[in-house]
């Protein structure tokens, strides 16, 4: 199984950037997919997170400025990230936990409950 990121790259305050994350190498009906977030000499910061019935659930700093979605068919995670801040600078990395029926309702999934990652697309806001 692959992740594969892609969509950084840097952008002005107020910018907006979508993320991509394309899953291959095995097909799984129900599995949990979720973005996090680095920066150097920090953990990883749970970003959104997106279940196999469509639940979603994000990081509290989020306050309504991303959207996740997930394209079965495309086997595609996507990350729309709109009013971005100098903040929001930092690695991003898709995360999958499959085969799963792991709920995101009123919980977020930590980083441990994941067994694939992509190697991260980074985002810089300046």
């Amino acid at each position: 199984v692959q992740l594969v990121e892609s969509g950084g790259g840097s952008v002005q305050a107020g910018g907006s950037l979508i993320l991509s994350c394309t899953f291959s190498g095995a097909t799984y009906s129900r599995r949990c997919m979720a973005w996090f977030r680095q920066v150097p000499g920090k953990g990883r910061e749970a970003v959104a997170a997106a279940d196999a019935d469509r639940r979603t659930i994000y990081g509290d700093f989020v306050e309504g400025r991303f959207t996740i979605s997930l394209d079965n068919a495309e086997n595609t995670l996507y990350l729309q990230m709109d009013r971005l801040n100098s903040e929001d600078t930092a690695m991003y990395y898709c995360a999958a936990n499959a085969p799963s029926t792991r709920s995101v309702a009123g919980f977020f999934p930590g980083p441990h409950e994941y067994n694939y990652w992509g190697q991260g697309t980074q985002v810089s806001v300046s």
